[in-house]
């Protein structure tokens, strides 16, 4: 039995993509929805008067009545709070959900690697919490190794290996400390299936090892990490993301 969470977005499309996209992840368990922050409270309060209460709430911002950033104030007000992950299309509430703790901040369109990233510090968060059915969320299951082709003989790369993924047409190539390897699979495909390996798109052409990243450098207004000896350049719209991410694993290593 994985976590109950509880997706609010007032939305259809997008809450309908939100569902699909937690009941793909196996720690997720039970998925309540509600299109607006009353509708949340009230299953909420349910929840908790079954003694079913909600791990965490994953919550659009710009709602109609009670907004987001309100209910979210609301929530971490609770005696056993639930974990916040905002998912919004605008940035510039990142400071509110700083000031609400929020474990997790996504903007849409929301991709399966990053909400994986989320579902992982929920699952930390619920367990170091003590949420009921913490220690029945399953671990992600382990991505396959990659088979790979090096003078007739097949090895097998692991995802724990790759510093980071480079695109090359209908190809990936796998860069690892000792060399590369160049594999058939998009790498479209290839974040999807890394999605809970701790990997994350910082390029239409570049998926990274977030354990990897030596450096983030800001230049000129154009962003680069370093990751080994190689420097790769961060796409424009990922770069807030990245940051925040690295400064959470900094904090969390700290």
């Amino acid at each position: 039995m994985g976590l109950r969470v509880l997706a609010v977005d007032d939305e259809p499309p997008a809450l309908d993509d939100l569902v699909h996209l937690l009941g793909a992840d196996p720690r997720i368990g039970e998925i309540q929805t509600a299109r607006d922050g009353a509708a949340a409270l009230r299953k909420l309060d349910r929840a908790l008067a079954d003694g079913r209460p909600i791990a965490a709430v994953f919550l659009d911002i710009r709602m109609p009545g009670l907004d987001g950033t309100v209910l979210g104030r609301v929530l971490a007000q609770f005696a056993r709070a639930p974990q916040i992950v905002f998912v919004t299309a605008y940035e510039g509430h990142a400071v509110d959900a700083f000031e609400i703790k929020a474990t997790d901040y996504l903007l849409k369109p929301v991709r399966p690697e990053r909400l994986g990233l989320a579902i992982t510090r929920v699952t930390e968060a619920a367990e170091e919490t003590g949420w009921a059915d913490a220690a029945d969320v399953p671990a992600p299951a382990e991505p396959e190794p990659m088979p790979v082709e090096l003078g007739g003989v097949t090895r097998f790369v692991t995802p724990a290996e790759v510093r980071y993924v480079e695109a090359q047409g209908d190809y990936a190539r796998l860069h690892t400390s000792g060399g590369s390897h160049l594999v058939r699979i998009p790498l479209n495909s290839l974040s999807e299936r890394w999605s809970g390996a701790g990997f994350v798109r910082v390029h239409r052409s570049h998926l990274v090892a977030l354990s990897a990243i030596r450096e983030l450098r800001l230049d000129s207004g154009r962003c680069t990490i370093v990751v080994g000896d190689t420097e790769l350049p961060v796409a424009r719209r990922h770069v807030r993301e990245l940051r925040d991410l690295l400064v959470r694993r900094a904090r969390r290593s700290s």
